[in-house]
């Protein structure tokens, strides 16, 4: 861990025990480096970090202090006061023989729709091809299998390669705020089967799960198969509504505070720490999906979820297949310490693993470096792709609302007054060549009115070129007959939650 990530984590924990309080002063920068013997630019980094995440302030010419804004009731102290024991944990064996009714299963959205050849597709969700890293990853592959002896003819373990637990865990730590065990790491299939493993679980029938609302069409689905009862709670620009979840026990919550699927907000830390306290006091656990973190175009990253949770009480959901791709089938999820074994064990239940091949060259990308490096590539070339499309549709709608646009490889466009509704440009644009969604389409599910929903076109625009984003936008302006924008070019950030 850098001497950066140390500073932050030591003052966020101070914090969060209560040892630092709202509006207690903190040492200058460059006092504390003085103080530690460390370069004033380290510790500058260092309080900018917590700047961004909501712990510090600064006021000019008075000094630097903790956030007011963190409630002395969601510190951490009171927050996970009742941590998990392996004795709370119990199974109830009758969920082995649930009974599903197969004709109300649903499917969600996991590939483009539109099976003809697209001037552009916007569909979300998708990494740039030519970014993939070709050339090393096939030197990997060759080196592993040239000193692969007899482990391709062998079983391996089904919690996935300790390699590539290894490395995951090594990876986690500096970006993300957050310290696992590799015994604590399952290799899954991508987030899908992720979910699958979890849901297994906790979920039976009647089971009360919260998800935010829009969501992911893949959870909400899923969580049904299984019999759980759905509650939407609606999302603002501050994420999941926490002061609005149902009054329910023992509840599973589906949360997606980095980058929220579709709308895109990040949670406020007072939001995280408010989630964390109920799911301690409701006996209650949370799935955080960090889908598309890795690509943060403003600020500094923002510690995850699990990273806060000092209770023990997130399971954290992460995948490679917005980061090199969905053909590998590479996922894991960090399960709290008393479910560790559990996890194992179902997932061997499940499976007997995933591909050694694609795991092993997977954990030499990541403890050689180049995954690292890989990751900054990326993020300059969707900021690129991002500024394209953003600049593309004010070239000819003029003043446009967009919401999620600070990070991922999507954002959400609210159709101004005087277009149609999201599925008629869908079918128009179509028509004229250019694959484009509404939430629904683009794998979300909407539990408020439809008319809210109808408002809504989610632009993945991370596989395109700029050339094709130009292309495909112009052409949509075409099909629905705006060839110039009337107003002047400007970006309004808005985020529109459901059911409010």
């Amino acid at each position: 861990m850098t001497l950066q990530s140390q500073i932050v984590e030591q003052i966020r924990r101070m914090i969060l025990d209560g040892r630092l309080r709202s509006g207690d002063f903190l040492p200058t920068t460059r006092a504390l480096s003085e103080q530690i013997g460390i370069s004033r630019n380290t510790t500058m980094q260092a309080y900018e970090r917590l700047m961004a995440e909501g712990y510090i302030q600064t006021r000019p010419y008075v000094g630097t202090f903790v956030s007011a804004e963190i409630p002395e009731t969601a510190f951490c102290a009171d927050v996970c006061a009742c941590g998990p024991k392996s004795g709370d944990i119990t199974v109830d064996v009758s969920d082995a023989n649930l009974s599903l009714r197969l004709e109300n299963l649903r499917a969600h959205g996991i590939v483009n729709p539109h099976a003809k050849r697209l001037l552009a597709d916007f569909w979300v969700g998708r990494p740039a091809p030519e970014a993939f890293p070709l050339k090393t990853w096939a030197n990997l592959v060759r080196r592993r299998l040239n000193r692969s002896g007899a482990v391709l003819t062998e079983y391996r373990d089904p919690a996935g390669l300790m390699d590539l637990r290894q490395a995951i865990a090594d990876h986690l730590g500096p970006t993300r705020g957050l310290t696992a065990d590799p015994d604590q790491i399952i290799i899954v299939g991508g987030s899908q089967d992720g979910l699958n493993l979890i849901a297994r679980l906790l979920i039976g029938p009647g089971s009360p799960a919260v998800v935010e609302s829009p969501c992911y069409q893949g959870a909400a689905y899923l969580f049904e198969s299984f019999g759980a009862e759905l509650y939407p709670v609606p999302v603002d620009e501050d994420g999941i509504d926490v002061s609005r979840i149902p009054d329910v026990d023992r509840a599973l919550a589906y949360v997606t505070p980095s980058h929220q699927y579709p709308l895109g907000a990040t949670m406020s830390l007072e939001r995280r720490l408010a989630l964390l306290k109920w799911a301690s006091e409701c006996r209650s656990y949370i799935i955080e999906d960090d889908y598309d973190s890795n690509f943060r175009f403003v600020g500094s990253p923002v510690t995850a979820l699990k990273g806060l949770d000092r209770g023990d009480r997130v399971f954290y959901l992460g995948t490679f297949s917005k980061s090199m791709g969905p053909a590998l089938r590479l996922g894991f999820v960090v399960v709290p310490r008393a479910f560790a074994k559990p996890a194992q064990t179902l997932k061997a239940l499940m499976n007997n693993g995933q591909p050694w091949l694609e795991q092993a060259a997977m954990a030499d990308f990541m403890m050689s470096g180049a995954y690292a490096r890989h990751l900054r590539r990326l993020r300059q070339l969707y900021l690129s792709r991002r500024n394209a499309a953003l600049s593309a549709l004010e070239r000819h709608f003029g003043t446009i609302e967009v919401s999620g646009e600070d990070s991922g490889m999507h954002f959400v466009w609210r159709l101004p007054d005087g277009l149609p509704k999201a599925g008629e440009i869908e079918r128009r644009a179509l028509e004229a060549g250019v694959g484009i969604y509404g939430l629904n389409s683009g794998a979300a599910h909407h539990f408020g009115k439809a008319e809210e929903s109808d408002r809504h076109l989610v632009l993945g625009y991370a596989a395109l070129s700029e050339t094709d984003i130009d292309l495909g936008i112009a052409q949509l302006a075409q099909c629905l007959g705006r060839n110039g924008a009337t107003k002047p070019r400007s970006v309004r950030s808005i985020f529109v939650g459901a059911g409010r």
